[in-house]
């Protein structure tokens, strides 16, 4: 293991990790192979991860941060495999040892895992030269996992298929945004479950796609949204009741324009017209839930 507090010395590499927010997700149906299809308008936020990369070390992770107990180190972590599937895809691949400051709480809707790989794809592929459009750098991400291609450019856009099928990148108005976890974790797997599709079967309540716009309004942006849903909301309230609480909180805060939950959950969002309104939900949640994970943020 390297010394402490060598991912902050000169020649080593860093990149942020933002947390992704399903603005939108609309379940169409599960194929028969058991895969879930999918449509999902994506934002990136400001908080997020940080991930180092030293150059040329033995291949490794090490961790810290706020919200670092309890992940592994092993081989089956996210940052791990995604560069152990780089590996095999790009001969003579230039390796390092990698450190984690884990910010985002874990197995909550927003990324976590998928936007670290993501980032140690990036880092890999600035230290070797390669683009990040690079076909084997995209096939990694594929193989990580589901939400790790949209991750890598972290970028707003429309995300279908089972994660695969990217849409252009969009330039979308900020959304000041509130972020809250309740600390439960829930599992997408048992999400899916209460969803309850069968091989096969389409999704006979899926709700309708966003609609894109050429506005580049905020206020229209999230009108828009607001048409839109997250299909996963209501099973997974069956998971964790304590989603139907939060959500109903978040909408009954001041100035709240839109609250939905992100991706399988327990991350739920609240949408505000300027950062100071945000601001100020996120201190009235703090005082009344310290124990939540509670962050203002923007959008994009």
């Amino acid at each position: 293991m390297s010394r402490p507090g060598w991912w902050v010395s000169p020649g080593t590499l860093t990149t942020h990790a933002p947390a992704k927010i399903n603005l939108t997700l609309r379940v169409t149906g599960r194929r028969v192979d058991g895969y879930h299809e999918l449509e999902s308008l994506v934002a990136f936020a400001g908080v997020g991860d940080r991930l180092a990369l030293l150059p040329d070390a033995p291949l490794g992770l090490t961790l810290s941060g706020p919200r670092s107990a309890g992940l592994t180190i092993g081989s089956d972590n996210l940052v791990l495999r995604a560069a152990n599937a780089l590996q095999e895809r790009v001969p003579g691949l230039r390796l390092g040892a990698f450190h984690l400051v884990k910010n985002l709480p874990v197995a909550s809707g927003i990324g976590g895992g998928s936007t670290d790989a993501a980032a140690a794809l990036r880092l890999l592929a600035r230290l070797n030269g390669l683009r990040l459009d690079d076909l084997a750098l995209r096939d990694a991400a594929r193989v990580t996992g589901a939400d790790v291609p949209v991750c890598v450019e972290a970028r707003a856009r429309v995300m279908s298929g089972v994660g695969e099928v990217l849409g252009s990148a969009l330039s979308l108005p900020r959304l000041f945004a509130v972020l809250v976890n309740p600390g439960v974790p829930v599992e997408t797997a048992a999400v899916f479950r209460q969803l309850g599709l069968g091989k096969g079967e389409a999704h006979p309540a899926a709700t309708q796609p966003f609609a894109s716009s050429s506005s580049t309004s905020a206020a229209d942006l999230i009108a828009n949204l607001a048409r839109a849903a997250n299909d996963l909301e209501p099973p997974a309230l069956g998971v964790a009741p304590v989603l139907e609480s939060l959500l109903a909180r978040l909408h009954h805060l001041p100035d709240c324009r839109l609250a939905r939950m992100s991706g399988s959950g327990a991350t739920c969002f609240a949408l505000f017209d300027d950062c100071r309104k945000s601001a100020r939900a996120a201190r009235i949640l703090s005082r009344e839930q310290p124990g939540w994970w509670v962050k203002p943020t923007v959008l994009r």
